[in-house]
């Protein structure tokens, strides 16, 4: 093979040249991303050098040497950064290697037909060599996109906390900047949702959760305690933000609507305040902060929710196990069903009697009545502090036991009294207070 090359080395030269026009011209023509790319000149000489390495490719194999990659190897890299599309690439690279056999070809019949059949033995070794270089430029396009695709999302990444911290670092971009290098409008309708840690494939779930044309973009942020999605809400309403959520069964909490970028930090605040009063079980488990404003009160107030907790319910907190989640659920069943005690006695599976001591019992311990607007209010709040409390409580000792504390999490949220899942409604049911049952408190004793 190598003594037919140096025989027609001077006309393969020429032929190389020619093949390499045609083949800028054809990739120029059919090819939108080199053509977007490269100019006529840079192309063409690409495709030459790509031609004449191919070509000494096959000499080095004639002769058991190995060959030299390192040119394939910077073109796969530089087409890569380039972000010229791998399927162009070969398709190019795949033709040059047609058209090299056929200028081989027609160089050695006009240089002796004759010895055409001494170039066919070399058809497999020109395949070996072209394969090689394939492999090469292929392997070093992966490796440099991926490494682009790590500092596209670092980058992604450090703009999204511009925005969702509102602290941008000396000398980085400002909030209008980060939002427009993300392609999102300066002024809008812009969400935040904060979805808590702890779920088995968390990274998987909201990814999972695909923004199409009825759904908002959602560009998320993964930290170590979480994800963080800032939502481009355009014309859809704030619960698709729940609807597309809520397949995930994750927990989750959703700021309002805030109308620019420079605002997406507070949104981001206020959606993690909704993420602490979101329920652990039961119903569901996306908080709209606008919908749970009493308990976001209490979580956003540490000191002020411990003091509620304390004078409002200290003396049930006081109680035995027990009798103290009974009557917590029972208050906190009964203000899930509006006040309705015929209908807290089906969530709980007891007598509307039951109901109805447990309550007054919780009223002499509190000296608070549930006739009183002002002490149900109190009662409400109380509540959710202790539920929020004893939530918190389990999500530190989950953290700290790891997998093995995930089965008493049931128990943590009975013992502070969180309201059971509610049954199904009964068809034709319109409201969680069975017909011709007023919402009212228990009747005191005579």
């Amino acid at each position: 093979m190598e003594r037919i090359i140096e025989e027609i080395r001077e006309d393969l030269s020429r032929r190389l040249a020619v093949a390499a026009d045609r083949l800028a011209d054809r990739t120029l023509t059919e090819d939108p991303a080199y053509a977007a790319l490269l100019g006529r000149a840079e192309l063409r000489e690409r495709i030459h050098h790509h031609l004449r390495q191919a070509v000494e490719g096959l000499v080095r194999s004639s002769r058991g040497l190995p060959l030299e990659l390192a040119d394939a190897r910077a073109t796969g890299a530089l087409r890569a950064e380039q972000g010229l599309p791998l399927a162009s690439l070969l398709r190019t690279y795949r033709r040059g290697g047609r058209l090299l056999w056929q200028t081989l070809t027609e160089a050695v019949a006009a240089h002796d037909r004759a010895a055409l059949p001494r170039l066919l033995p070399g058809a497999p070794a020109l395949w070996d060599v072209l394969d090689q270089m394939t492999d090469a430029l292929t392997e070093s396009y992966h490796r440099t996109e991926a490494v682009r695709a790590d500092r596209d999302r670092e980058r992604r990444a450090a703009l999204l906390d511009v925005l969702l911290d509102g602290a941008a670092p000396a000398g980085g971009p400002t909030a209008s900047e980060a939002a427009a290098r993300l392609g999102l409008p300066e002024r809008g309708r812009f969400a935040v949702v904060v979805v808590g840690s702890g779920g088995e494939g968390l990274s998987a779930g909201p990814a999972a959760a695909k923004a199409g044309a009825s759904a908002p973009r959602v560009l998320w942020r993964i930290r170590g305690d979480g994800e963080i999605g800032l939502v481009e809400l355009g014309h859809h309403p704030l619960e698709s933000v729940r609807e597309l959520l809520a397949p995930l069964g994750l927990r989750a909490g959703v700021s309002p609507v805030v109308g620019a970028a420079s605002e997406l930090a507070g949104a981001h605040r206020l959606a993690a305040l909704a993420l602490r009063t979101a329920p652990e079980s039961g119903g569901p488990r996306t908080a709209l902060l606008d919908e749970r404003l009493p308990a976001a009160l209490v979580a956003g107030q540490a000191e002020l929710a411990g003091r509620l907790r304390q004078v409002v319910l200290g003396p049930v907190l006081a109680l035995a196990a027990e009798d103290r989640r009974t009557l917590l659920t029972t208050l906190g069943t009964w203000l899930a069903c509006q006040g309705s005690t015929t209908y807290a006695a089906q969530r709980l599976y007891c007598h509307r009697n039951t109901v109805s001591n447990r309550l007054r019992r919780l009223e002499q311990l509190t000296g608070r009545s549930l006739t009183d607007p002002r002490h149900v209010v109190e009662l409400a709040l109380a509540h959710a502090a202790v539920v929020q409390h004893a939530a918190a409580q389990h999500a530190a000792a989950s953290q700290a036991a790891g997998p093995h504390a995930a089965g008493r999490a049931s128990v943590v949220r009975q013992d502070a009294g969180e309201a059971p899942t509610p049954p199904a409604p009964r068809a034709g049911r319109t409201s969680p207070t069975p017909a011709g049952t007023a919402r009212r408190s228990p009747r005191r004793p005579a």
